[in-house]
């Protein structure tokens, strides 16, 4: 008998959708920062045991979209919402703002399993979080609750089991060696903005886009040129910096984490171009990948 099937991960920006990705991985597929809007993109990874397949999808943060860019991460999410065996709904506790009723109504009446997922529960205490479990159940009654923390794996351990009970008798969806259905260039293009958002502040990281045009190895060396394309000449300013200082360790801090993921070594050139009001743009936006 072998289980497979799509487990799908919803929740708010920052709840910490792409940290439990990454646990339940064991790989580091999505990446992680601080700062919200940090996913843009829907990312499958893959889990495989001899008798179990788990298509995990992580997508964006539910928001109200004010522009192109944030139109298309929703359009992700609302696909996420049509195709799963299982949803996994994650809540940040610490989170003081009203839930997103469009995602807690579409949860409701979705006809498959929703286990919510309580998070960062190394953040909370016991009262808080009883009155938590309280309130969720009042929200989604149908639906399973378990308090985790993704990033120091609490209770993470639990998931797989539960889901491995949920999921349907199928055959593998995909062949049993793959990962992710994402390419390599798009781990290069994500490793990127995942250095600038975590070295600018403001407007700069959400107005940044990267294209890697060459990845190429040869004589067991990686060749990767990216193109990172930003809205304004002052932004391409900031992002260089003086004498280029700020973009070459953008550079240093990617190429390292490049060569642990890719177990090889990287020679990594950086550009920087302007592509005016990109987010805004439809075939820009197509051209990039939000489809």
């Amino acid at each position: 008998m072998h289980k497979a099937g799509f487990v799908n991960i919803v929740g708010k920006p920052n709840a910490g959708k792409s940290t439990l990705l990454n646990q339940l991985m064991g790989e580091k597929l999505a990446i992680v920062t601080q700062k919200a809007q940090t996913t843009r993109h829907r990312i499958f990874g893959i889990y495989n045991e001899e008798d179990l397949q788990i298509v995990f999808s992580d997508t964006p943060g539910v928001l109200e979209p004010k522009y192109e860019l944030q139109e298309k991460m929703m359009d992700f999410v609302k696909d996420s919402l049509q195709d799963a065996d299982v949803f996994l709904f994650i809540v940040d506790v610490t989170d003081k703002e009203e839930p997103n009723e469009f995602l807690v109504d579409k949860l409701n009446k979705i006809p498959v399993p929703v286990l919510i997922l309580l998070n960062k529960i190394d953040a909370s205490n016991q009262e808080a979080m009883l009155e938590k479990v309280e309130y969720w159940h009042s929200k989604i009654e149908k639906a399973e609750i378990l308090p985790i923390s993704a990033l120091e794996g609490f209770n993470t351990d639990l998931i797989l089991p539960k889901l491995k009970a949920l999921l349907p008798e199928n055959p593998p969806y995909y062949d049993k060696d793959q990962y992710t259905d994402k390419s390599e260039r798009f781990f290069v293009n994500e490793n990127i903005r995942e250095k600038i958002l975590l070295n600018y502040d403001k407007e700069i990281p959400y107005s940044v886009e990267v294209v890697t045009e060459m990845f190429k190895e040869k004589e067991g060396i990686i060749f990767i040129d990216s193109i990172i394309y930003v809205e304004r000449d002052t932004q391409k300013g900031i992002l260089i910096g003086h004498k280029g200082e700020a973009i070459k360790k953008v550079g240093t801090e990617a190429r390292i984490d490049l060569e642990k993921f890719f177990s090889k070594k990287i020679h990594l050139n950086l550009f920087v171009k302007v592509k005016k009001d990109w987010r805004k743009n439809e075939r820009d936006l197509k051209n990039f990948g939000y489809r």
